[in-house]
This record gives C-alpha cells, structure tokens and sequence, in this order.
C-alpha cells in the first residue's frame, strides 16, 4: 500500500512514519511540507492512503482536497479544530487528534483497512466548510497554478453544470460546487442568490432595473448586469431593505 503523509511539521511526519514500520505492506512514496506539494505527489503517485494535516500554511488539508478530483482515502491528523472534529464525527470519517498513541494511529488503520468503501470525502467537506476560516476565502484550480480568492474579491456568480463560476476582477474561475453550497456559505457575506444560476455580491449593486414579466435587471458598478427572478427580487428586497 502507497502511502502519502502531508503535514508541515517534520516530528509529526516522523511519528506517523515510526508507527507505520510495524505494517510490512506500507511503503511511504512521499512526504510533504504543505497542499501543494501534497497535490503534485497524490497526482504522481496514485496512492492507497494519505495521512492529511488540517492546519497547513498556504492551503489547508481541506481546500486541498477539494482541488482533487478523485481523492484518495484519508486519515486525518490535527490539532483541536471543532469544526474538522465536528465534520469527521458526522460523517464516520476516522482522524487522529495530536498528540496521538500508537494504540489509537493502529485502531484508525485497522479501520480504513477494514473498510468496504472510502468514506464520502464530498460530505466531509460540505460540513468542514462551515468553518468561518474557510467561509472566508475560496480556493480554485487557475491551470496549473492554485488560486486563493478572498470573498470580498468576488463580484458573482454562475451556474455552469457542475461547476459554480466565480466571476472577479481578474477575471472568471471555475470550481466543482453546487449553487446550492454557495448560497448557503457566502449568505454571511452580502451574497444574495437572485436567480437559480446567480449569486450576487450585494455590495456591488448601484440599481435595480424592472424587466420583462415578474423579473428584473440587477446592475453592478463593474458594468455586469444580471437576471433576478421574482423570488430572487424578494430576497433582495428583504436583504436591502427596500
């Protein structure tokens, strides 16, 4: 089994190392320092196993994740984060919580060795999202390059078949999530959803327009002018207090 541990601290990548000696079909293929670094050996390797660090710099264990397509299994290692730990518990996803024993790195092995299918990586980080660490920030796929977004950077955005587009000043971005998960995670943002294929940064609104039927025109100081249908109207209305 092809093994992968990524954690920015060299004791911890040691530990995890020390306690795999005792399984004879373990090999570790790669450490890594941070995510991106974990990207590019998960891609090269194909690996059976990562032990995946929450706390990185740079990116974090999730926001890694994310930006895989097909993720490998995962045992999570972290210090105390109630929202990782919260987002493990509901979705019957082991992890280790440092400083961990021997004992318990075994029983989380024992698990995944054990188990019939990979747990839902999706559902693990629908809830780790949550986290207001990651509600402020979105990170995307730019090429070869990882982008990290701030929220406040955001002007919209689209629906684009699975993907959401994210539309900012230098320009759109494409990443893997529903309109749906947005709404919910941007809604302490100004970010209104005013159409089933847009979500508008209200900050950036200089008029609403009547438009055919029930609908309207929302306009932007960026000159963007997007659709609102008559339920996405009331939610502004309710929002902007209008």
């Amino acid at each position: 089994m092809k093994i992968i541990i990524i954690d920015d601290e060299p004791l911890a990548r040691s530990i995890v190392k020390e306690y795999l000696q005792s399984y004879n079909d373990a090999e570790v293929v790669a450490e890594c320092n941070d995510g991106f670094e974990g990207m590019k050996a998960i891609q090269q390797y194909q690996p059976g196993l990562i032990f995946l660090d929450i706390q990185m710099p740079k990116i974090n264990g999730f926001e890694m994740l994310e930006l895989i397509e097909n993720p490998p299994p995962v045992i999570f290692t972290t210090a105390f984060d109630e929202f990782a730990i919260k987002a493990f518990e509901l979705n019957a996803t082991d992890y280790l919580l440092k400083p961990f024993s021997k004992e318990r790195f075994d029983k989380a092995v024992q698990k995944h060795l054990h188990q019939s299918a990979t747990p839902q990586s999706n559902a693990v980080l629908e809830t780790a999202a949550q986290s207001p660490t990651q509600q402020n920030r979105v990170v995307v796929k730019d090429g070869s390059k990882i982008k990290i977004i701030p929220v406040s950077q955001i002007h919209y955005l689209e629906a684009a078949d699975d993907y959401a587009k994210i539309v900012t000043a230098e320009g759109s971005f494409l990443k893997k999530r529903t309109m749906s998960f947005f709404e919910q995670s941007l809604g302490i943002h100004h970010f209104v959803r005013i159409h089933r294929s847009y979500i508008v940064n209200t900050q950036l609104i200089t008029r609403i327009d009547p438009y055919e039927k029930d609908s309207h025109l929302v306009l932007l100081t960026t000159g963007a002018k997007l659709p609102a249908s008559k339920t996405g109207y009331l939610k502004l209305k309710s929002v902007l207090g209008i």
